[in-house]
């Protein structure tokens, strides 16, 4: 039961960071108010992309 709850929270960690990659100009447009967005967005899609590869990484070593 404790592996399904950790591979779920693995997983919905991957689609946050995906999402925030996608979706990164509208987040930073709806949660930030400075005035230069490319750098907001760069910022959240280089997040997402931190994120979303050290949860394939260990949803990969640890489920494999």
């Amino acid at each position: 039961m404790l592996q399904i709850i950790v591979k779920l929270v693995i997983i919905l960690m991957i689609l946050i960071g995906i999402i925030m990659i996608y979706d990164a100009r509208i987040l930073t447009k709806k949660f930030f108010g400075f005035g230069d967005q490319n750098e907001g967005s760069n910022g959240l899609k280089i997040l997402g992309f931190i994120i979303s590869i050290i949860g394939g990484c260990i949803y990969y070593f640890i489920f494999k």
